[in-house]
């Protein structure tokens, strides 16, 4: 495992990988059906492989994805979606969970739901976990905004704003760069960044 990887915590690495089922810069989404959906919660030990989830399941669980990903968004220092949250907080109060001291000591567990809230319950206590060993807004997304992918903010600091500094970074560094460019080259021929002329 890479260095940067091994040093993301479990519980991290759930919540992140389930945002990232979907990567908006691409257009690529991995849930594109119950059966994916199973199957990606399967290998990752959340529900049985022969789990059944529907397609009311596979709906409420995006919906939890990308309510995750706005409040990620708010870690990264953006406004988080309103409209998202809300979706969030009322896919939310489909997936009865309760306290469980059993097996693992104090955890989230489902208090029913089937396979489907089972599984999110095990996400939301990854969530918990974050929130208790002081990771959670250290899990962000990526400040391009036609990124978006989630990742572990592993810097003393926490300032890092890209998922990949030599990916994202380096564009969105390039891209003001040439904006400052360009904004200097219109002032020294007296023109305003529009391109009007501004000599008197």
């Amino acid at each position: 495992m890479h260095d940067e990887e091994a040093r993301v915590p479990p519980a991290v690495r759930l919540v992140r990988d389930f945002v990232n089922t979907y990567e908006p810069q691409v257009d690529e989404e991995a849930l594109t059906a119950p059966e994916r959906l199973r199957d990606w919660f399967a290998d990752r030990g959340l529900v049985p492989a022969d789990a059944r989830l529907r397609p009311a399941d596979l709906a409420l669980a995006i919906t939890v994805r990308e309510g995750l990903r706005s409040v990620l968004l708010g870690h990264a220092g953006h406004r988080a979606d309103p409209a998202a949250l809300a979706d969030l907080d009322r896919a939310l109060a489909a997936v009865p969970v309760r306290m469980t001291f059993a097996d693992r000591g104090p955890r989230l567990a489902a208090a029913g739901g089937g396979a489907l809230g089972s599984a999110l319950a095990q996400i939301l206590d990854a969530v918990r976990r974050c929130a208790e060993e002081q990771t959670w807004t250290r899990l962000k997304v990526c400040d391009r905004d036609t990124c978006r992918w989630a990742y572990y903010d592993a810097s003393r600091n926490q300032a890092r704003r890209w998922c990949s500094m030599a990916g994202c970074g380096n564009y969105v560094k390039m891209r003001r760069a040439s904006a400052a460019r360009k904004r200097r080259t219109g002032a020294a021929s007296g023109q305003d960044p529009a391109g009007v002329d501004t000599t008197p």
